[in-house]
């Protein structure tokens, strides 16, 4: 079953206004998926992934409701059918 990747609007120009994308087959994990991404669309890593390749601090990564931070970081596992989620981290004062 295919992993949808759900986007922010404001990232939407690098997906060709795409705000999910579909990947099949789906990857083991985390890793495996940004690779494919990246592969499908290549403008979102730099603004994703630092030059290290771990993600930005303003960004957070959720494999269903799960942040990535907490649960294996780019070795998380990504389920068949499960739907990431990247978004932006909001802070505030």
């Amino acid at each position: 079953m295919p992993v949808i990747v759900r986007v922010p609007a404001y990232l939407a120009s690098f997906t060709g206004g795409q705000g999910s994308i579909t990947i099949d087959p789906p990857p083991a994990n985390v890793a495996a998926l940004l690779t494919r991404l990246w592969q499908l669309h290549p403008g979102l890593q730099d603004r994703i992934v630092d030059e290290q390749g771990e993600v930005r601090q303003h960004i957070n990564v959720f494999v269903g409701n799960e942040a990535i931070r907490f649960s294996g970081g780019l070795n998380t596992p990504v389920p068949n059918g499960a739907e990431v989620v990247i978004v932006p981290a909001v802070s505030g004062g």
